[in-house]
């Protein structure tokens, strides 16, 4: 019953056509369809889980989604390196093309020995990142290289959390991740430049999605208060946005020519293709997911219904 409902209408929210479908085309305010409707306790709960579905789906979709620049026309992502990068990878980041980045990042979130492996992945592939920024000499890594934004001691923190104090000792990257970091280290020393894409494509993701995506881990896993997810915290970047514009700003600074720009804007995108591939390799099935889905969109059904009572 309940579950072949959700696993329909998730598989209808996960098909490229229905992705960029808004919230708003459901009924969920006394002023549309739902207030002339007979508010059966069947019907309110069908509505409110096919808008709690969407709208997780939706935060996650939109947390990667990029502003068109020509909405950004005072900003410093409406030109230069910074407009080349966010134009090259928008096809990456579309609501289309991102389906498996969020239905693998709730497979991530499903159960806790897949978020384990997933933070697990994220250190190593950090530390083969800012390893590599601490021995660059390359001026374009090092003019990004804000000590703010570094990672490895919040994962350091969560891996002692998920694998115990001698997590050193025991846990070893998975087969997407040691590729992910060989690619790092590769660049590293035969492309330096190129690490760009690896801060731009991960860094300003952490900003931009962070702080909800940890906030919907914490809820899904029932996680001990502020433990297990340190790595989406910034404590030194009280305010993403005007840091993340000043990271722009900077980034169209660097005197790289238009080869080398391009290369950077390849390089993203295949940072993307390997957050994927980290996905992939989670455990848990579609069942999970919905699972973990269900979870989150049944305190969002009761706070829904609850406000349209009120209301009426």
């Amino acid at each position: 019953g309940a579950e072949l409902f959700v696993a329909v209408m998730l598989s209808l929210c996960l098909l490229p056509s229905w992705c960029s479908y808004s919230i708003a085309q459901f009924p969920t305010t006394r002023s549309n369809t739902l207030q002339h409707l007979a508010p059966t306790p069947s019907y309110l709960r069908r509505s409110g889980v096919i808008v709690a579905l969407t709208e997780q789906e939706e935060r996650v979709s939109k947390a990667m989604e990029l502003t068109p620049a020509e909405a950004l026309a005072e900003s410093a992502r409406s030109r230069g390196l910074a407009l080349q990068l966010d134009d090259g990878t928008r096809k990456s980041h579309s609501m289309a093309e991102n389906t498996a980045f969020v239905t693998g990042f709730f497979k991530g979130i499903s159960t806790r020995p897949a978020f384990a492996q997933l933070v697990a992945s994220l250190y190593f592939v950090y530390e083969a990142m800012e390893s590599a920024f601490d021995k660059a000499t390359d001026p374009s890594v090092k003019a990004l290289d804000y000590p703010e934004l570094r990672r490895v001691p919040a994962l350091e923190d969560d891996m002692a959390y998920y694998f115990g104090v001698d997590w050193q000792s025991t846990v070893r990257p998975t087969a997407a991740t040691k590729e992910y970091c060989d690619r790092i280290r590769s660049i590293a020393v035969d492309e330096p430049p190129l690490l760009v894409a690896h801060m731009y494509t991960r860094y300003l993701g952490d900003l931009f999605g962070g702080q909800m995506m940890g906030g919907m881990a914490r809820s899904s896993l029932k996680l001990d208060d502020a433990l297990g997810t340190r790595f989406y915290e910034f404590d030194e970047i009280p305010r993403a946005k005007p840091f993340i514009e000043q990271w722009y700003a900077r980034l169209n600074d660097l005197e790289l020519d238009a080869g080398a720009k391009q290369r950077i804007v390849d390089e993203a995108n295949l940072v993307f293709a390997f957050n994927i591939k980290l996905f992939d390799e989670l455990q848990g099935g579609k069942r999970a997911v919905l699972r973990t889905m269900w979870g989150l969109a049944k305190g969002a059904v009761v706070s829904r219904v609850g406000k349209i009572f009120r209301r009426s």
